[in-house]
This record gives C-alpha cells, structure tokens and sequence, in this order.
C-alpha cells in the first residue's frame, strides 16, 4: 500500500468518524427538545396535551395537580385539592352530577408497581373527614388482588391504567359525558369472603353433629 492509499483510507476513517458524532449529536439534540418539551407540557399540565408518556414521568405532585387540571376542565366545577400533607387519605374532593360529594386518592406508580390495601384503607376512612358518599382510588398503575377484594367489600370505586388511558382519550375526543359516565359509574362490589368462610364452618358443624 503506498502512501496515497494510505492516506486515503485514513481519510474516510475520519470523514465516517465525523460523520457517527454528527449523528450522534442530532439524536441528542432531538432527544433533548423532546424533554424539554415534555417536561413544559408536565409544568402547563394542560388536560389536553399531556398524555400517557408525561404521565408515566411525573412525581405523586404533579398527578395530583393534573388531576385537578382534568377534572375542572371535565366539567366538576366543584373540584377541590387538598394540601399535600394532612390531606387525611384523600387528593381530591369533587362533586358529580347527581351533587354526591366524592373523595379520590391519586396513584402515580409505574405500571409494574401494583396498588396495595393502604390506598383504599386511607380513602375510605377520609370519607367521614370530608363528609363524602363515595370514594375512588385513580392510578397510573394497576390494583393487587387483595386491593381488588377490599375495596369491593367496601364499595371503593378503582380506577385503574386502562382506565385513565379511555379517560384521556374521551377527554380529549370532548366525550367528556363518557369520562363521567366512568368515573360515576358504581363500584363492583363483592359479599365479604370471610362472610363465606364462617358460612362454610357453620354447615361443616352442623354436618358434623348431625
């Protein structure tokens, strides 16, 4: 190989390798702009821009205030946030359309990260505290089993990922009657399975004396 050659190898060598760091460095600045951009549409929290990405990246504050934000614009005028510490289990106090005081607790987890028992045992013990007929846990994630059973003992209304997903979009499509037919829909409500297990003892007793 003679020196030319040489020469120009090294040269597309060096063409390729400008030619990688300017790619990179436009993947950066995209990547860039579209944080800053999310992280503006976080801080607006415009019920009709945000959506499901943003909310995956937000703090428990920030879907708290988005929820405010979603709610008024949804039409419950008499929506009102409570402070972050001493809220007593609830985020949100709504009235729906039928006047019924609500109370709602705001989840913001990652969706692999279930809701356990303490989100609906705080939502329901604050519904004396703000004087509310029903209660509704909202989460960006999804309810445990055990969560799921409680709360329909208790008549807690669960609102969970798949449901905040048909929310934006009736919202967003203006089906905001759809997003309160949602929201003020009845819980699913079960008889308590402990109910059932002493009903089970109780006629193995009176099998066994028989």
């Amino acid at each position: 190989m003679n020196i030319n050659d040489m020469f120009a190898q090294y040269s597309l060598w060096i063409y390729a390798g400008i030619a990688i760091i300017a790619i990179l460095i436009i993947i950066l600045v995209i990547k860039s702009i579209s944080r800053r951009r999310a992280r503006i549409r976080r801080q607006q929290l415009d019920p009709y821009r945000i959506t499901m990405q943003d909310i995956d990246q937000m703090e428990g504050s920030e879907f708290e205030r988005y929820l405010y934000h979603f709610f008024t614009e949804l039409g419950y005028e008499d929506t009102y946030k409570t402070q972050g510490s001493g809220d007593f289990g609830a985020d949100l106090v709504f009235t729906d359309r039928e006047g019924i005081r609500n109370v709602l607790q705001a989840k913001c987890y990652a969706e692999h990260n279930k809701i356990g028992l303490s989100a609906v045992q705080e939502i329901y013990s604050s519904m004396r505290y703000y004087e509310a007929d029903k209660c509704i846990v909202l989460t960006s994630s999804y309810f445990t089993k055990a969560c799921e059973t409680l709360a329909g003992v208790n008549a807690v209304k669960l609102l969970d990922r798949n449901d905040l997903i048909q929310l934006i979009e009736d919202f967003k499509s203006n089906d905001h009657e759809e997003a309160m037919d949602i929201i003020e829909s009845e819980p699913v409500t079960l008889s308590s399975p402990w109910q059932q297990q002493t009903n089970r003892r109780s006629t193995y007793r009176t099998r066994k004396s028989r």
